[in-house]
């Protein structure tokens, strides 16, 4: 069993394959006449390509039990994809390079709590990883013509432990 490394996800550690965001560190501006911040431009939305639109859709992600099995990773060659969760619950992410889908470079991480991510346009990954409970996300991707998933099987399958995911410094 190939069990992957579980990092705490940082905008650093995560800028090959995207955006974090999150709060700490964004620009903040004064709006409202002063009775809101504006944390701005967390993220770089890339849904234009041949002709596509942004989309804001809602995911309900089941909870997955640890050890979970990697078995495949998809990816969205025409937009970016963001997910912004509407609890303060940590969930897993796994990801790998834009191109060829190389299995020794999938890494994974770990949220904490508020954190969401942008995928950028073609980076690898595999589909929402909810953990302890039912999780609500906001979802910003790409509508429109075109094929815009693909899926790939991993030639081994990877496991996400409970071991490493306690082993991640906090």
């Amino acid at each position: 069993m190939k069990a992957l490394t579980i990092e705490p996800l940082t905008r650093e550690a995560f800028a090959p394959f995207g955006d974090v965001i999150e709060l700490d560190g964004a620009r903040q501006i004064p709006i409202n006449l002063g009775t809101t911040i504006r944390f701005h431009d967390l993220a770089r939305i890339d849904v234009e390509e041949a002709g596509g639109r942004p989309l804001v859709n809602l995911f309900r992600g089941q909870p997955r039990l640890l050890p979970f099995e990697v078995t495949m990773l998809e990816r969205h060659p025409l937009g970016s994809q963001a997910f912004v969760p509407l609890t303060d619950k940590p969930y897993l992410v796994v990801v790998a390079p834009a191109g060829r889908l190389e299995p020794n470079a999938v890494r994974a991480f770990v949220t904490h709590g508020w954190q969401g991510v942008n995928y950028a346009k073609g980076v690898w990954h595999h589909p929402l990883i909810a953990l302890d409970a039912v999780s609500d996300f906001i979802v910003v991707d790409r509508g429109g013509e075109g094929h815009n998933c693909d899926e790939q099987t991993l030639p081994e399958s990877l496991w996400l432990t409970q071991e490493a995911l306690d082993n991640v410094p906090r």
